[in-house]
């Protein structure tokens, strides 16, 4: 399936380079997360997108939950891309523009697929969601060579991508929210034919929107057959995904310098721009229902005050910002409302009900402001980055993936070390 293979590449190449420095947010509605298309509520989107953009979230990533968008392999739900267009709307009066993250797919600790996409198998590392329940029975298709899949994501690619078609409310497309947490491709060759089909069909379809595709710091630290180099030759810009208290080679649960190191990385090996997608920070609950004494050990991250939250946002963006990355995207817009907390992922995750920007009653926390002085004091003027970075004198970029993990740990010693020379 290579119908538009050079067509894709091509426009990628070709796409022009951002000119500011790019603000948004990771959004699930407050009320409804993961189930917001099963119940759309249009005015809640609009409220909340007109939020975001008084606080400098200028781009919205929202992801299309393959189970409600494509319940068939052959067929894509009317009123899931009615939704999709309405939001794109919402977009538009409120002076944002949208993301679409498609194929999800992987979020906040749970697998959301579809039954056809689904085959028996052991026990998994993420459960999978499916039919309204949980259930570790089964595995995920590998989407990246199975011909069934492969020519449902097209028909998914074009679908979406004719029902947008010429809306200002559109940023550009994303294929995936760290894909390699639901199947790794069995080879690389593999993975760069399926992005060479995908990005080609959403530049046809799209009229030559952007496409990007959310990678995470575990395709750094492990060979998982998709390279940021593989990425770079058909997406426009490269995207990662970091969160210190996450990566157990890291010392400080919020040593915010490892972002922009991973975004350095990530730019170094696939010689293109990078635009760091996720990162955050889960907060304690200002408001009702707290949780008990003790209660907070079983969760994933500790729960930080409020302030530092946005301590870690600041110095986080002018970091990124420092390092040359083009844009910067907190993970997320608002803590989940507690009615929701008995439901996937938020019962078997509780920490992921927190990481919002705006708590579950739509306030601000403080660390939103953290976007709006930002801003202030930028005026989102990208910065290149020092062309000195002797942390990366003789590395190979095509040996990196030999010893991945023990080559990112020492890679970091040196970025400190680098780093705190030059104060």
């Amino acid at each position: 399936m290579s119908i538009v293979m050079n067509k894709g590449q091509a426009l990628a190449e070709n796409y022009p380079q951002p000119e500011f420095f790019s603000l948004g947010v990771n959004y699930w509605p407050r009320s409804r997360a993961m189930y917001w298309w099963k119940d759309y509520d249009g005015e809640e989107v609009r409220e909340d997108f007109i939020r975001l953009a008084e606080y400098e979230c200028r781009i919205v990533r929202i992801f299309l939950q393959w189970e409600d968008f494509q319940p068939r392999p052959d067929w894509i739900a009317a009123v899931a891309l009615n939704h999709l267009v309405d939001a794109a709307d919402a977009a538009v009066g409120a002076g944002v523009k949208l993301m679409p993250t498609l194929f999800c797919g992987h979020m906040s600790g749970v697998n959301w697929f579809p039954g056809w996409m689904l085959e028996a198998g052991g026990v998994q590392r993420f459960p999978v969601f499916c039919g309204g329940r949980l259930d570790n029975r089964y595995q995920v298709r590998n989407f990246y060579n199975d011909v069934r899949a492969i020519q449902a994501q097209v028909l998914q690619c074009r679908e979406v991508a004719r029902a947008l078609k010429g809306h200002p409310g559109i940023w550009g497309y994303d294929l995936g929210n760290e894909s390699s947490n639901c199947v790794i491709p069995p080879h690389r060759e593999a993975a760069r034919v399926w992005l060479e089909t995908m990005v080609g069909e959403l530049k046809v379809q799209s009229g030559g929107l952007p496409v990007i595709l959310g990678m995470h710091a575990e395709d750094l630290e492990e060979d998982r057959n998709l390279w940021p180099q593989d990425a770079a030759r058909y997406c426009d810009f490269l995207c990662m995904h970091g969160y210190p208290f996450y990566l157990d080679w890291v010392e400080d649960e919020l040593d915010a310098r490892v972002l922009p190191f991973l975004g350095a990385v990530t730019r170094w090996l696939g010689q293109k721009p990078v635009l760091f997608q996720e990162f955050g920070i889960t907060g304690r609950p200002l408001l009702p229902p707290f949780y008990e004494s003790g209660e907070e050990g079983r969760f994933k991250t500790p729960l930080w005050s409020e302030e530092t939250g946005a301590f870690y946002y600041r110095r986080a963006l002018n970091l990124l910002h420092k390092e040359g990355m083009i844009g910067a995207m907190a993970w997320c817009y608002g803590d989940y409302h507690p009615e929701l907390w008995s439901r996937p992922p938020l019962d078997v995750a509780p920490h992921e009900r927190h990481f919002g920007l705006f708590r579950y009653d739509g306030s601000p926390k403080v660390a939103a402001l953290a976007w709006q002085d930002f801003v202030g004091e930028t005026g989102l003027q990208l910065t290149e980055g020092t062309e000195d970075k002797p942390w990366l004198e003789g590395e190979e970029r095509e040996q990196f993936y030999q010893e991945p993990r023990d080559n990112l740990q020492r890679m970091y010693r040196r970025y400190l070390e680098y780093s705190e020379n030059r104060g």
